[in-house]
């Protein structure tokens, strides 16, 4: 018999996430399995990110069953008895000779027979202890080890949230990136007679009854009045998204575009995907927006998914940006850890080390020195990333303004107030957003990713 599409397909994306270091979000979405039935993508969606995010609470459950350490196990094993004890652990629809028959199955199809009565053996034994409530143990979790242990994340990580965030803030980070995130999404508005997008038309008929004809459900945003949190159906097989009206973009990381505000001539120094850019380019519609990205390849998709006429998409080195004149908005939202995106990206958390924030520090000042000289007199920049760790936010920025007195940092405390007052910003605790002068979200916290934003000044 068979293995079913949804968890052969599951199959390849863990191979491949492991072996090519893929990003399983980009591989779900790939035309590799666009065939895939709706129902077959969910379920494939749902076995790998799961896997991903339980990774090592698996592989403990797996250790304390098997006669073998894990590490001396072939790759194509191991995927298979991850994905059959997540759904004896996780996934209670679904029966338990099942999980256990496709596993086999796979490790046969991979030409593994040999493992096959050892992968049968392993999880037949793990299916009769049952389940265990693993969210309940997350939320008694006393210290940063029996937290790591209980949320599937790495021990120095879990420490690190612990210091900095305090130990229930660290739980609230983990068990967010224990869950499904929800979508939101940004929507452009349409053009009004004077040639200027409209995002309060969306608001009014047109856009709302198209997406609901299209069986898409909306609610307000948390944390942004502009931003929509789709609560059913699939946006991106929509006429709106399709035409370039619709961006999904995270709340956290809308509020970064908000506060990079308007001028006549804004730069996006790392864009893609290129959601901020779009962002930038329909509110500020008569300004000239510079969009630069480092691989050709994708500077040219940038092109090609910018709906915008005012954006100018440059393949270049944020570190060496090639421009003779000065912008009076900057936006800087740096390659990074991406830790305040690991709901989304699970395998960031077994992929990181400690060291690796260093590396990306000095990539990240370098940048940023670089856009500094871009910068026009009394301009402004944005300084962001979608990490939680010191070392690639307050740190870059103390670095680059080290020795300098012609920048200086502005509290972000006014603009967010101002974004409140405008009804922009529907959040009321804007004191929760800030640490010190600078714009912090925490995952679970808020309701968004985890972002840092610094708003930097030229004099």
């Amino acid at each position: 018999m068979p293995v079913s599409p949804a968890r052969a397909a599951a199959f390849e994306i863990l191979l491949r996430v492991e072996r090519e270091d893929s990003y399983a979000s980009e591989l779900l979405h790939s035309a590799s399995f666009a065939k895939l039935s709706d129902r077959d993508h969910g379920l494939t969606t749902e076995l790998v990110m799961g896997v991903l995010r339980w990774q090592s609470v698996l592989d403990q459950r797996l250790a304390a069953a098997s006669s073998q350490k894990l590490e001396r196990l072939d790759g194509e094993v191991l995927a298979a008895l991850r994905l059959g004890v997540y759904q004896l652990q996780f996934l209670s629809r679904v029966p338990a000779r099942a999980a256990i028959f496709e596993s086999v199955e796979l490790v046969k199809a991979a030409r593994k027979r040999s493992a096959a009565s050892f992968v049968n053996a392993i999880l037949r034994k793990i299916a009769e202890t049952g389940a265990e409530d693993i969210f309940t143990q997350v939320g008694n979790s006393s210290d940063a080890i029996s937290l790591a242990q209980t949320a599937a994340h790495p021990q120095w990580l879990v420490a690190r949230w612990v210091e900095h965030y305090g130990l229930e803030a660290a739980r609230q980070i983990c068990a967010h990136d224990q869950t499904v995130p929800g979508m939101a999404i940004y929507v452009h508005g349409y053009r009004s007679d004077d040639g200027r997008f409209r995002d309060d038309q969306f608001r009014d008929d047109q856009s709302e009854a198209e997406l609901a004809e299209a069986g898409v459900q909306l609610a307000p945003g948390r944390l942004l009045s502009t931003a929509r949190r789709v609560l059913a159906g699939d946006v991106t097989g929509t006429r709106a998204y399709r035409e370039g009206r619709i961006s999904i973009q995270d709340e956290a990381s809308q509020l970064v575009g908000l506060l990079a505000g308007g001028g006549e001539l804004i730069l996006d120094c790392c864009a893609a995907p290129g959601s901020k850019t779009a962002l930038l380019a329909r509110r500020n519609p008569h300004a000239k927006v510079f969009a630069t990205e480092l691989h050709p390849h994708r500077a040219r998709l940038l092109q090609s998914l910018s709906r915008s006429p005012n954006v100018h998409v440059i393949a270049a080195d944020a570190r060496h940006l090639p421009f003779a004149h000065a912008f009076d908005r900057i936006l800087a939202d740096v390659p990074c850890s991406g830790t305040g995106t690991l709901a989304r990206n699970p395998e960031i958390k077994w992929r990181l080390k400690a060291e690796d924030l260093y590396d990306l520090q000095s990539r990240q000042v370098a940048i940023l020195k670089s856009a500094f000289a871009q910068l026009a007199i009394r301009g402004r920049l944005v300084y962001s990333t979608c990490s939680m760790e010191p070392e690639e936010n307050e740190a870059v920025v103390e670095a680059a303004l080290d020795a300098t007195a012609e920048f200086k940092v502005v509290d972000c405390k006014g603009e967010l107030e101002q974004l409140q007052q405008s009804g922009e910003m529907s959040w009321e605790d804007v004191a929760s957003l800030l640490a010190g002068p600078y714009l912090r979200t925490i995952p679970g916290v808020h309701p968004c990713d985890g972002f840092f934003a610094a708003l930097i000044e030229r004099r």
